[in-house]
């Protein structure tokens, strides 16, 4: 799986997510602004409900809108046998018996990718499993405790 692929799999992605919230947000807009919204009483706050909703619409969109410009400047690297985990990894990490492909991003951990009939979930370094992966080599095994079971870890691959 190439990596550049990868990344524009992510920004087209992302560029649905923003088409999808930027609608929701107009609508929300619409509603705080719409006549039907003013308060009738002191306790009838759908107006004002409906403003808040706008609002943080309007911030997730540009988060969303920064993460594209932070993947679309994004230089993929490719890493050696035995080189550290970093930013730009395609790790593929077995954990106890079930083997998962993580890309590691600069943002937009939990973001899930289908690629190659494959789903890639992207994390950051901040995630505590992108904390536990940072700067591992292929080969490399831990335990970690998870919600009271011990978890092993065994990195399989690093491209």
């Amino acid at each position: 799986m190439k990596k550049a692929q990868l990344i524009k799999q992510i920004v087209a992605t992302l560029i649905a997510n923003l088409d999808v919230l930027e609608k929701a947000a107009r609508a929300s807009h619409a509603e705080a602004t719409h006549e039907s919204s003013k308060a009738e009483n002191k306790y009838d706050t759908r107006g004002l409900e409906a403003a808040y909703l706008a609002g943080g619409q309007a911030r997730q969109a540009k988060e969303i809108v920064d993460s594209i410009e932070v993947y679309e400047t994004l230089t993929a690297r490719d890493f050696k046998p035995r080189e550290p985990i970093d930013l730009t990894g395609l790790v593929e990490l077995n954990a106890d018996g079930t083997t998962s492909a993580y890309f590691i991003g600069p943002k937009n951990g939990g973001l899930e990718i289908e690629k190659d009939g494959r789903e890639v979930t992207v994390i950051t370094p901040q995630s505590p499993l992108g904390q536990n992966l940072m700067g591992k080599k292929t080969g490399q095994r831990w335990t970690t405790k998870l919600g009271g079971s011990i978890v092993k870890y065994h990195i399989v691959s690093v491209v």
